[in-house]
């Protein structure tokens, strides 16, 4: 099933932006693991809407109620089930897209896809909406890593022209990573950030959108993790970042840099630290060799298109009239969707190394 992703653990994501609620359940988490409730509500707010001007004015509360899988604030090992209600849904919005195929939109590739039966309403099973339920499954997968000493963290390296500064790959620190997520608006530099705000407001009052990067890191992923060929930390990382809407690129390491130098300048070589571990000298390998981690940090740089509802007039196609036609969207739409998608990240990120973990030696130690 396309909703359904299974690599040792499963998480299946069902629901519509406009139907009656969204969720997931979650299956083969590890027995006996405690679940901070308020820790895992801190995390889904930090996907939820702002009230800045940089994201849609819809507002849900995004409170999942956990029906299954939890007893006692620790997990069963049985399947974890929750329930996100929507509450705030203006379908009206979206009459006129019965017909007209918004650019940019799964419209007329989920019509084919579908046979016209799909539900169109904000994007349906499409929806940046089924994001929640992702985030509510990498938060439990976090809190387990956590407690691990494993951590992940995002922020916005870049939007539009304006770029953040960056994570120093080889030596990330847990501090850095939890300040960052504490921020309303997640980047290193709060100056840049401050433009970027500008930037993206700029755009709303254009009826334009913008789009972006977001850096993400995990540190203390022990060495060994993941497997070569198909079943490789990249390989997973990736089926799990592509199954969030609007990502259009992903790299590790250096990434698409590493194709305009050469071998001895893009090769990390290794040696013994103080501590008497085998590190790298640089990180451009992103921490993964053959699909394995090599205990150095694990970097990623997630592209994110313009949100593709813009107010501006289109140029389109009535789909069951089959003549051109213009179309100006209407409703409640993120100018950019960059910022509530870095907790979206994390929790792909996390879900693929909690998937690896469980097949390392001494993870229930």
């Amino acid at each position: 099933m396309s909703s359904t992703f299974s690599n040792r653990i499963s998480i299946s994501i069902w629901g519509e932006s406009h139907g009656p609620g969204i969720g997931v359940v979650i299956d083969n988490l590890p027995a006996g693991e405690y679940i901070d409730t308020e820790q895992l509500l801190t995390f889904m707010a930090r996907r939820a809407p702002k009230k800045d001007g940089t994201t849609t004015s819809r507002n849900e509360k995004d409170l999942p109620n956990i029906m299954s899988g939890i007893l006692g604030d620790k997990t069963t090992g049985t399947p974890l089930c929750a329930f996100i209600n929507n509450s705030d849904q203006h379908s009206a919005d979206y009459s006129q897209t019965n017909t007209l195929i918004r650019p940019g939109h799964a419209d007329y590739t989920g019509a084919l896809r579908y046979r016209g039966f799909n539900d169109i309403r904000g994007g349906g099973h499409f929806s940046g909406r089924l994001t929640a339920p992702l985030c509510f499954a990498g938060a439990v997968c976090g809190q387990i890593l956590e407690r691990r000493s494993i951590y992940t963290g995002a922020h916005i390296a870049s939007i539009h022209n304006i770029k953040d500064d960056v994570f120093n790959r080889t030596n990330i620190s847990k501090d850095e990573i939890v300040a960052v997520r504490r921020k309303l608006f997640p980047v290193i530099n709060d100056t840049k950030g401050k433009r970027m705000r500008a930037d993206i407001q700029k755009a709303r009052e254009g009826k334009e959108s913008l789009g972006g990067i977001i850096e993400c890191a995990s540190i203390n992923v022990p060495a060994g993790i993941g497997s070569p060929i198909f079943d490789g930390l990249e390989n997973t990382i990736a089926q799990l970042i592509f199954g969030i809407p609007a990502v259009k690129g992903l790299e590790f390491g250096l990434g698409f840099d590493s194709a305009k130098i050469t071998g001895s300048q893009n090769n990390d070589e290794f040696y013994i630290d103080d501590n008497g571990h085998t590190v790298t000298k640089s990180n451009n390998h992103g921490g993964i060799l053959g699909g394995i981690s090599s205990g150095m940090p694990i970097t990623l740089n997630v592209a994110i298109k313009p949100t593709p509802s813009i107010a501006r007039p289109q140029n389109t196609v009535n789909i069951t009239e089959q003549k051109p036609e213009v179309i100006e969207i209407k409703g409640r739409h993120d100018p950019c969707i960059v910022p509530r998608a870095v907790p979206c990240v994390e929790s792909a990120v996390n879900i693929a190394l909690l998937c690896h973990m469980l097949e390392y030696p001494h993870f229930s130690g």
